[in-house]
């Protein structure tokens, strides 16, 4: 059984299928305590959750007849037995399941999923305050179906950024994206900063939710 805080339908507001219908999966709990984080909610001891098996969730995404499923916290790969509910989303071709991880827990054991999900993985910046809890192996585990996102609130953050991209190869091996802390970096700097440092394939992105709802809006 899983820890289920939110399910609901909208539009994904970030990566590669941003403004794409998604149903989303949120699991209550995480092990980071990012300075930013905007689901801390979703983290405390006493949130209220649903306890939801395999079976439910497949049958609950299913019943809203959206392909784009993203499964996210909180932190859903330190749900016990989370592999179980991966390998059943795993084989409905229909379904197009992405899972968004901070980027602490090691990839390996779910990377030998037929049809995996794709991954969404955070590199936490410098002033997430939680860089040094990163499981720098995986990035050798990526792929062109995956994804390592930064979210930067400040110049060296962005300097930090470039320095793992470069290190690891990324724009080689998956898709790259900055986004901004919300409010504490202005977008046209971050583009300024790809400008000057000539970083191709790597995206900026906004968070679309947060323009087109109120930025501590639920179930968007």
């Amino acid at each position: 059984m899983y820890k289920v805080v939110e399910k609901f339908v909208s539009i994904n507001g970030e990566g590669k299928k941003a403004g794409q219908l998604a149903v989303f999966i949120r699991f209550k709990g995480c092990n980071l305590n990012c300075s930013y984080c905007d689901t801390r909610w979703a983290n405390e001891k006493d949130a209220d959750y649903t306890l939801m098996s395999a079976e439910d969730i497949y049958k609950y995404i299913k019943e809203t007849g959206v392909k784009n499923c993203t499964l996210t916290g909180g932190e859903p790969l330190l749900q016990e037995n989370i592999k179980k509910l991966l390998e059943l989303l795993a084989k409905d071709k229909f379904l197009r399941v992405e899972i968004e991880t901070n980027g602490s827990i090691d990839l390996r054991p779910f990377t030998d999923i037929e049809n995996r999900p794709s991954f969404t993985m955070d590199y936490k910046q410098p002033s997430s305050n939680m860089e040094n809890n990163m499981c720098l192996s995986n990035f050798h585990l990526l792929d062109k179906r995956d994804t390592v996102k930064f979210v930067s609130g400040s110049r060296n953050d962005l300097e930090k950024a470039k320095e793992i991209i470069k290190k690891y190869n990324l724009t080689e091996k998956c898709s790259v994206y900055i986004s901004p802390v919300f409010g504490c970096i202005e977008p046209a700097e971050m583009v300024d900063f790809l400008m000057e440092n000539k970083m191709n394939d790597v995206n900026i992105q906004l968070q679309l939710h947060k323009f087109i709802w109120d930025k501590d809006a639920r179930g968007v």
